[in-house]
This record gives C-alpha cells, sequence and structure tokens, in this order.
C-alpha cells in the first residue's frame, strides 16, 4: 500500500548534504548554539562559531577541532560584528547559511517593577543584534542569488504570557523581521525561516533570574522540557531540506506545553 502511494503522488525528497558547507551560528558557546555546531559539525560542515565568552568558545574548539572558525564578538556591538564577518578569511566568506541563535531573557516583573537594563539587553541582543549579524552576511548572499537565513524565535513571540512584556516583545520584533527579510530576498532566491520553541532546559532561566538556581529549576518542574538537542535537530532538518523547500515558520513544543503559558505540569 505504501508503495502504491508513492508511485502515485512521487518520492519523497531527499535531505541536502551538510559537508562543506558554511554555516555561521551566533551565540554557539552554549545552549542550543553549543547543540547546533556539535549537530552540524558531525555533517561535514565548515563552521563559523560566534559567540562572546572566549572560554566557553576554546572548549568548543577542543572538542570539534581546528577546521572551523571561531569568532569572539558580542551581537550587541555593531562594529565588532562587522568587523569580524568582513574579515573572515577568504575560505570561509561564501556562507551557505546563518543561523541567528544568539539572545537572551532578563527578569520576569510586569512593566512597572521592570529593570531598564534589562530591557535594553533583551532588545540590544534579541533584536538589533540579529538584524546587525544578518545585515553583515547578506552581501555575500544576494551577490550569489543564494543562501538560507534561520532565526531562532519563540512560542514567547506569537502570543505573551504574564511578565514576559519586553522579552515578548524582542521575539514578536524578531518573528516580523524574519517575515519582512522573507519578502525582500524572495527575488534574489535565498531563504527565510524561522523555528520558535517552546520549554527548552538549557542555562536560559539560571541567566534570565540572574543566578537563583532555586527559581531556575522551578521554570521546568513537572514537565519534559525539550533539550537544546532536540532543538539543534530540528535545525538541521530545516537546513536538509531541498532548496526548492524552506521550513518557513515552525514551532518547536514538548508535548506537555499547549502554548506559551499553558503546561501540563506532572506533580
Amino acid at each position: 500500500m505504501v508503495s502504491d502511494v508513492r508511485s502515485k503522488y512521487g518520492k519523497p525528497f531527499t535531505l541536502k548534504i551538510m559537508k562543506n558547507k558554511i554555516i555561521l551560528i551566533t551565540g554557539a558557546s552554549s545552549g542550543i548554539g553549543y547543540a547546533t555546531a556539535t549537530r552540524f559539525a558531525a555533517e561535514g560542515a565548515r563552521l563559523i562559531l560566534c559567540g562572546r565568552r572566549k572560554e566557553k568558545l576554546e572548549l568548543l574548539k577542543q572538542e570539534l577541532g581546528g577546521y572551523h572558525q571561531f569568532l569572539i564578538f558580542d551581537v550587541r556591538d555593531k562594529k565588532a560584528v562587522f568587523k569580524a564577518i568582513n574579515n573572515l578569511p577568504e575560505a570561509f566568506k561564501k556562507i551557505d547559511l546563518l543561523i541567528n541563535n544568539a539572545g537572551n531573557a532578563h527578569g520576569l516583573d510586569p512593566v512597572h517593577k521592570a529593570d531598564l537594563d534589562d530591557w535594553d539587553t533583551m532588545i540590544d541582543a534579541n533584536v538589533k543584534g540579529l538584524m546587525y549579524v544578518t545585515k553583515a552576511v547578506l552581501p555575500g548572499m544576494v551577490a550569489l542569488k543564494k543562501g538560507h537565513i534561520i532565526n531562532l524565535g519563540s512560542i514567547a513571540g506569537k502570543e505573551v504570557y504574564p511578565n514576559g512584556n519586553v522579552y515578548c516583545s524582542s521575539k514578536a520584533a524578531v518573528d516580523f523581521f524574519t517575515q519582512g527579510l522573507r519578502i525582500d530576498l524572495n527575488p534574489l532566491g535565498i531563504r527565510v525561516g524561522a523555528i520558535h520553541p517552546g520549554l527548552v532546559e538549557t542555562e536560559f532561566s539560571n541567566v534570565r533570574f540572574k543566578g537563583d538556581e532555586k527559581r531556575s529549576k522551578r521554570v521546568y518542574e513537572g514537565i519534559q522540557a525539550l533539550t537544546a538537542d532536540e532543538v539543534a535537530d530540528a535545525l538541521l532538518y530545516m537546513a536538509k531540506v531541498p532548496e526548492k523547500v524552506n521550513v518557513a515558520d515552525l514551532i518547536l513544543l514538548p508535548t506537555g506545553q499547549a502554548n506559551a503559558y499553558i503546561n501540563n505540569r506532572i506533580k
């Protein structure tokens, strides 16, 4: 029966080979970025791994080897972003895929109690930083009329949860920027997509709550959150589909999560 269906509708498409593809990943020193780097390295890709923590990137370099490029900069620093990307060795200049992963959350307070510095940090990294990196990478893709960009959004960018105000706003901006980018680059044959994970157990909550381990652990209590590796697997799939296919918008949730604020927690 399966063979009959396939003969009628055609064979399933063949996933692309990642070997020797040049892929730039921001926020590669931990969490989803780290897992994504190891996944693509195992596929034989040539990676440009970016992060702001030198010691973390050094550990990643030891694990993956010197075959790749390692760039130390903060995506919020516009000059540093353009300098690092513009000065890539010739062999790494033709970037096939950009994965804009860098971002953060700081605080979980109502607007009238929130810290303005937290707001600035989230907007500068999640929105402006993502735009800076995209702008720096795009000239090469435009010249070749070829390329692929995947932005890391969040379920928080699709709907607001209590006290998520500015973080949710920053991720909604990523969502709309992605849509605008896809429209602008469509005539050039450059694919643009986004993945929007729900609960992922990484150091995300520890950063959000400024090292408060107890509060961080409560975020994941009673629910099987996604792992960074599972998000990395989804990113790998998005990258490997044929060029005629674009996974434009992918929401990835753990089974126990219904939306941004409803979770089936086992007590």
